[in-house]
């Protein structure tokens, strides 16, 4: 034992291992920075004015002017310490910089601009270069590197557009949801010339790597004693007095990384493990509103996307992913050279389209047409700018997703899907990480939720080794993606993260304690290697149904207004393209106005952001929102006209404005925009020109309104005055002048006791749908969330109940074809006013079906924490109720017999909710609210909230609602209460027709019909995508109709569409919503003698078709081949 000594005289070498570790929190930063590592991580530094000078231009108000505008303006000196404001304003910066002629012996040199906000740098040419982030967040990012060619100059000139807010907006007292604080000003903390020392900060990035994996690999492993140990040692080699002492220190980390593992650079990633667990992928989440309105966005998307161009050249292994088409089309308009740059890097592989959709849209709300228009217009937008699609929709931070999406995502040639919401449910904890999502009708996607649970990961230790360790789902796939960088606000990876995984991969090329990061690789191929090594996916587990989110379930309710906007705007673009299309066939001068409908979509779309269709942003995006409906409403009801002027010449809508203009005689009648027969009552002025409607209305009110009842039969699609039909159903209202009502028909009555509804009663079968001792009526809750306010509405709401009473209730319709009673009061602040109407008429012309009670309200609202809802407590037992979502519906449970039961206690839904037994069921129809619940044996429908955060006046003020009570006989799937939900949202568009032209309407009938399948809805009829409707068109130019049907109840069918033989089809073809080239299928001649052609058609429950028709006369349909987007089987 030659060596080993005989004598020990020293103490040993036993450490104290958590003090040891302490330790490490003292070398950078905190008390000790004036002799830790921080004291010589910069070599110089320089701020005086024969180095640096600072010109500045405040623009106005809030303005936001283009760099060329800007740089037409007086600029005034300026200097570090300024303050500049208030929030929201923008302000431009000319930066004229003189290096020192030594300063090119250093490595890099660097102008360090910190204006407390966030930032962007130009060129003097106006070239976007990068963002800049102020503070002193972990979002930090406030050096611009100065190019070697400038540093060799001495000298260089740049523009710098500082706006007033910081990531997060600017919230009023730090929280990060509160209010804005509309009057904040920052100071220029920073305005330096630097030299950095590179060494050190390698040396700390060095030391934060060693210090992450302390803290996250399990003690007592040789990785975390290793890194420990050297981390120690690190502390003790350095000396801030002793530059060489950084180069020992660097080299004794080579212990953990591996010998000369830092001159590979992205050469680290080729070495190590051949398969990697964690793939990394760069990416920047950028809201497209919420702290902060739209305007502010388009600067953040700028400022984030130009950084990450940047760091691709310094980091080439760097791949930066990013969804939503709209944020690249703002950058296409505001920043065209950065566009340019941007498609470079697309081109190169580094920067990666995502998503698939216009913007990161809510996915409980919007529509079926609207979200498959998401996925139509992103596509498209990519399709036609980079000449690619997507292959993965990008959905991480939406506030739970329909069941509805996997067969849109697979329709609109995709294929793989990415989320994480799921991560945030505060009660159960969603079981899969890596899985097959199967939607409600049946199609799949290949889908992951990450399990960093976060789309905004900061790229350390702890979120490489959760990538494995919180993964749901080992057994079947063991690979995660890591998406990381700073969002929400922009920003996207820093430097410092990349160098981290550099760090992390080396450390795993020798080590076996973490998980092997790789970089380079794209979002598909990620999924391309799931799908490979799960035998294209069947051995992943399955998850059938909505990706329900428990959490965030008040966003069905808040801003009513928003979610009335949204409704109504889906249901107008429908009823124009409707219009339209058949324009655009029968009237001469006419064309199909395509680019601005798509305007008008791009609006309605953009407002379906994740945050502010929720009604989870600040009042400003309120402000944004309700003028791009208000333009929406504008311009879709000039279109409207223009469409129907071409069908109906010199036809006008019968409103009050044009009264005057009914002096002639005419005919009124209504245009059915829907493909069903209907009956409804409608308003009709008495007054001016339209008093020669007298004779057409059967009831008048006491203000001088009419009534009249109008019919739309099967195979027409116009609506005209009848009298009263053989089965109309006389209504009676009957008071005993003592707070006792009653509607009643010969088919339903509802009686109001006491300020309630003590009964609703089925005459027919002499039924009494409310059980004994219980009433219905508007309710109201105590909404006090935990945190989330605009978000949130706790299970510990339902707990403090206030029943409200019905007051001061008049009759305001006699009957005999409406009745109503108007009941209008106050509470609190607030004051309410509701007409309850029943008619005599069915809610549809399905035999059997029962009349429906509307309910007509006109809230002022000034409550706060409160929720307003109105509830039905039924005699009916089910242990599920149904709610429609897009294109079918979805069925929850009515108990609580598991907490993932209970956890539905707020649920979305559109256009119905239904509770049903054997025999019988209630329904609630809703015309612009989403919230619904049915707890037990009571339905409810959501109204109003009262929010303060972030947005402090949500919802304050006037709201005109309706929701309607439909008892049906039979079951649910028996009823027609699908079909009464469509109608109940698509009123006729009643109209005046000069009687020299009522030999048009002789001619008018629907161009198309289902036949066969009453489960089956034509939602939509539009032009096809790729038909030329430019003046310079011709008349050769192919011409396509497209539909879109679905089935609606759940079940298989074949049905017939009839076409009209006033449409010259030539062929007919089923397609993806992209329109590409599908499956022709036979035009056939009907067996009838009518010139009508039919296409047959099948459908399994909830399927979605999409039909081009190519009419004849103009040449072939454009069709783009593509391979087929369904590759992973179903199951």
């Amino acid at each position: 034992m030659s060596g080993y000594p005989v004598q020990n005289p020293s103490p040993g070498a036993k450490w104290i291992k958590h003090l040891t570790q302490n330790r490490l929190g003292t070398f950078t930063g905190g008390h000790f920075a004036d002799v830790n590592l921080t004291s010589i991580l910069f070599t110089h530094r320089l701020d005086d004015e024969n180095h640096v000078k600072l010109q500045v231009w405040s623009a106005p108000e809030l303005s936001k002017p283009s760099f060329e505008e800007a740089m037409k303006q007086k600029f005034k000196p300026a200097k570090k310490g300024d303050s500049f404001g208030p929030s929201w304003t923008n302000h431009w910066w000319k930066v004229s910089v003189s290096i020192p002629s030594y300063w090119q012996q250093y490595e890099r040199v660097q102008f360090e601009f910190d204006p407390g906000c966030e930032a962007m740098i130009f060129t003097p040419e106006g070239v976007p270069l990068q963002g800049i982030t102020g503070g002193f967040g972990g979002d930090r990012r406030v050096d611009y590197v100065i190019p070697k060619e400038a540093v060799k100059k001495g000298s260089l000139d740049f523009v710098i557009e500082s706006s007033c807010n910081g990531m997060f907006g600017v919230p009023w007292n730090g929280d990060t949801i509160a209010p804005p604080d509309m009057n904040r000003y920052f100071s220029l903390a920073s305005a330096d010339l630097v030299v950095p020392n590179q060494e050190a900060w390698r040396l700390m990035w060095d030391f934060a790597t060693l210090q992450e994996i302390v803290d996250t690999v399990p003690g007592n492993t040789p990785l975390q004693n290793q890194a420990l140990t050297v981390a120690n040692e690190i502390m003790n080699i350095f000396d801030n007095n002793e530059p060489n002492s950084v180069e020992q220190a660097r080299k004794a980390a080579e212990k953990v990384f591996g010998e000369g593992w830092d001159q590979k650079g992205e050469k680290i990633y080729k070495e190590g493990p051949e398969r990697p667990l964690v793939w990394g992928i760069g990416h920047c989440h950028i809201d497209t509103a919420w702290l902060w309105p739209y305007r502010v966005t388009q600067q953040k998307v700028a400022r984030s996307w130009s950084t990450q161009v940047d760091l691709m050249e310094r980091y080439p292994e760097h791949r930066f992913t990013c969804s939503q088409a709209q944020q690249y089309k703002w950058l296409e308009k505001l920043y065209p050279p950065l566009f340019d740059r941007v498609k470079e890097k697309i081109n190169s592989g580094q920067f990666h389209l995502v998503g698939g959709s216009w913007v990161e849209n809510d996915s409980n709300m919007p529509s079926g047409e609207a979200l498959s228009r998401q996925f139509i217009f992103g596509q498209r937008f990519f399709q036609s700018r980079f000449g690619k699609r997507c292959d993965t929709a990008w959905l991480p931070d939406s506030f739970g997703l329909t069941g509805a999406l996997p067969q849109l995502i697979r329709l609109a040639d995709m294929k793989y899907f990415f989320t994480q919401k799921l991560s945030w449910n505060n009660i159960n904890t969603f079981p899969h990480s890596t899985f097959n999502w199967v939607g409600i009708d049946g199609t799949q996607v290949l889908c992951h939720m990450t399990p960093v649970d976060t789309y905004t990961a900061q790229a350390t230790v702890g979120d490489v080794n959760k990538a494995l360790t919180n993964h749901k789902n080992l057994e079947s796939n063991d690979t995660a993606l890591l998406v990381f960088g700073n969002g929400d606000g922009g920003g996207g990876p820093l430097s410092k993260m990349l160098e981290n995984l550099r760090r992390i991969r080396a450390t795993t090329n020798n080590h076996r304690e973490l998980p092997p990061v790789v970089m380079g690789r794209s979002v598909e191929d990620f999924f391309d290697d799931v799908a490979k090594n799960s035998n294209q996916g069947k051995t992943l587990p399955n998850w059938h149904g909505e990706l329900y989110l428990e959490f965030h379930r008040g966003t069905y309710t808040s801003h009513g207004s928003i979610k009335n906007g949204n409704r109504k705007s889906e249901v107008l673009l429908r009823d124009i393209e409707h219009v339209a299309t058949l324009a655009s066939f029968t009237g001469k001068d006419y064309t199909y106005p395509k680019d601005k409908i798509d305007v008008c979509w791009e609006k309605v779309l953009l407002n379906q952001f994740h945050d502010v269709l929720p009604g989870s942003a600040i009042g400003m995006v309120y402000e944004d929102a309700e003028k791009l409906y208000a333009e929406v409403a504008k311009d879709g009801k000039a279109l409207l006209e223009e469409a129907f002027g071409a069908i109906l010449p010199r036809s006008i809508p019968v409103v009050p404005e044009n009264l005057a203009k009914m002096r002639s005689p005419g005919e009124l009648v209504a245009v059915n925009t829907t493909f069903f027969p209907r009956r409804d009552v409608v308003k009709v002025p008495l007054t001016g020109g339209a008093a020669q409607f007298q004779s057409q209305v059967i009831q008048t009110a006491r203000d001088g309104t009419g009534y009249a009842l109008m019919a739309c039969e099967e195979r027409s699609n116009v609506a005209v005055c009848k009298g009263m039909y053989a089965d109309s159903r006389p209504v009676s209202v009957f008071t005993n002048g003592s707070g006792h009502f009653v509607l009643r028909n010969s088919s339903i009555q509802l009686t109001i006791s006491n300020g309630r509804i003590s009964s609703l009663y089925d005459v027919q079968l002499e039924r009494e749908l409310i059980p004994s001792g219980e009433t219905g009526g508007l309710v109201i809750f105590e909404d006090r969330p935990n945190y989330w306010d605009a978000w949130d509405v706790e299970i510990h709401h339902l707990e403090k109940r206030k029943p409200l009473e019905f007051a001061n209730i008049s009759v305001t319709a006699e009957g005999p074809l409406r009745g109503s009673v108007t009941s209008e009061f106050k509470y609190g602040q607030s004051t309410i006013s509701v007409t309850i109407s029943l008619d005599a008429i069915a809610a549809t012309t399905k035999p059997g079906s029962r009349s429906m009670f509307t309910f007509d309200a006109n809230v002022d609202w000034h409550q706060r924490h409160e929720f307003l809802k109105f509830e039905m407590p039924l005699d009916i037992h089910s242990d599920t109720a149904t709610y429609e979502t897009q294109f079918g519906y979805v069925q929850r449970p009515t108990h609580k017999n598991t907490t993932w039961d209970s956890a539905k206690f707020e649920v979305c839904g559109h256009k119905y909710a239904d509770l049903s037994e054997f025999g019988y069921g209630v329904a609630l129809l809703s015309e612009s609210k989403y919230g619904f619940s049915c707890l037990g044996n009571v339905l409810r429908i959501s109204l109003l909230r009262g929010a303060t955060a972030p947005d402090a006046e949500q919802d304050q003020g006037k709201h005109e609602f309706s929701w309607a009570v439909m008892p049906h006989a039979g079951h649910f799937l028996e009823s027609d209460v699908p079909l009464a939900g469509y109608l109940f949202n698509s009123p006729l568009h009643v109209r005046y027709v000069p009687r020299e032209c009522k030999s048009l309407l002789d001619s008018m009938r629907p161009p198309f019909a289902v036949e066969g399948a009453r489960n089956v809805f034509l939602e939509t009829i539009k032009r096809g995508e790729d038909d030329d409707f430019s003046s310079s068109s011709s008349a050769d130019s192919p011409k396509t109709i497209v539909l879109r049907l679905y089935e609606a109840f759940g079940g298989h069918a074949k049905a017939k569409l009839r076409i009209a033989g006033a449409v010259p089809v030539k062929e007919a073809y089923i397609t993806n919503l992209l329109e590409d080239a599908g499956e022709k299928v036979a035009v056939a001649s009907r067996k009838d003698g009518s010139e009508d052609a039919v296409v047959q058609l099948e459908f399994h429950g909830f399927e979605v078709k999409t039909v081009k028709l190519v009419i004849g006369s103009g040449g072939d349909a454009p069709v783009r081949s593509v391979e087929s987007w369904v590759n992973v089987e179903k199951p």
